[in-house]
């Protein structure tokens, strides 16, 4: 059995109800259920919240609730690998033994049904224990700088001063949109970036967007547009 995992809390600080709040025209979780749903690939979509009217509106757009998350897992330190878990415990007593599952933000409108049957092939094919969204980052992370003590600009890694940019290698960050894993790695607790046991499935960088601040929003909804996605 095939899960897709949305976690959706309640509690946004910086941009109060983001989950919900309309994003060209819909309420943004909504578009990460209609990617899920139109993948096909999952025999449950599932939001993950303790907030009732993220609730509603999630059953309005066609995922399940099945239940609602422990206020215990529903504070602004909370991690998302234990919430992943809990939602596999919880299913797997409902619906019998998951395999695997896809956590999928409910904040990544962005994300395709390709997007994700892309991501479930390399977890298949790996044999990761996750197969995570990622891009590559548009300047090379050797030349960074930081501001030092003395107000002076100096390299993060002086090292890397004298060399050609292309002969740097590429760095790569989390796209922070969705994350396919085996039922046990979640089960286990086990780490996405960490454990040295995940592979990345990149994007094209002009369907990557952070979507934290009030100008992070408008941004990404410009570039919603502007893709044809809306």
């Amino acid at each position: 059995m095939r899960l897709a995992v949305i976690p959706a809390r309640g509690g946004s600080k910086r941009i109060p109800r983001k989950n919900i709040r309309p994003f060209c025209g819909k309420p943004m979780i909504e578009w990460s259920i209609k990617a899920a749903l139109d993948s096909a690939l999952f025999d449950h979509v599932i939001v993950s919240t303790e907030d009732a009217e993220i609730a509603e509106v999630a059953r309005a757009c066609g995922a399940e609730l099945p239940f609602m998350r422990p206020a215990a897992l529903a504070d602004d330190f909370t991690g998302t690998v234990p919430v992943i878990a809990q939602a596999v415990d919880a299913c797997d007593a409902l619906f019998g033994p998951a395999t695997q599952v896809c956590c999928l933000y409910a904040t990544a409108p962005f994300v395709t049904p390709d997007d994700l049957r892309t991501g479930l092939d390399l977890l298949d094919q790996s044999g990761a224990d996750y197969a995570f969204s990622a891009a590559h980052f548009a300047y090379p992370i050797q030349r960074a700088l930081r501001l030092g003590d003395d107000g002076f600009a100096h390299m993060m890694a002086p090292e890397y001063d004298r060399m050609r940019s292309q002969d740097l290698e590429t760095a790569y960050h989390d796209a922070g949109q969705f994350y396919w894993g085996t039922a046990q790695a979640w089960r286990d607790g086990r780490s996405i970036l960490q454990g040295g046991r995940s592979v990345m499935s990149v994007l094209p960088a002009e369907r990557v967007q952070d979507i934290d601040t009030p100008d992070d929003w408008t941004k990404a909804e410009a570039m919603f547009r502007v893709l044809g996605l809306a």
